[in-house]
């Protein structure tokens, strides 16, 4: 699946793109499949594990497709959290004088 970003820096993964497409789509197909999977096979019908089966391989292809994106989102978020938290100890402590 070469057509699918797995790189992204900060700016780019703030960005609406085809990934994002795909997992709305995949989000919706996935969620009805485990439904139908797991409420089936609690009936014992082999169209339960099958419907199930596909739900998982489903949930994982969107994991995998997203996940890279999410993931750098999440560490640049956390490096501005890091930074704001010792400017604000810095202030609660009057190491910063008015500049």
């Amino acid at each position: 699946m070469s057509f699918i970003n797995r790189k992204w820096t900060p700016a780019q993964a703030d960005e609406w793109t085809k990934e994002d497409w795909i997992t709305v789509i995949l989000s919706p197909i996935a969620y009805v499949l485990l439904s139908l999977g797991i409420g089936l096979s609690f009936l014992f019908l082999t169209w339960g594990l099958v419907l199930l089966g596909v739900g998982i391989i489903v949930t994982i292809l969107m994991h995998w497709i997203i996940d890279p994106k999410l993931k750098v989102i999440s560490d640049e978020y956390e490096k501005k959290q890091h930074e704001y938290l010792e400017q604000l100890e810095k202030n609660a402590r009057w190491e910063v004088h008015n500049g």
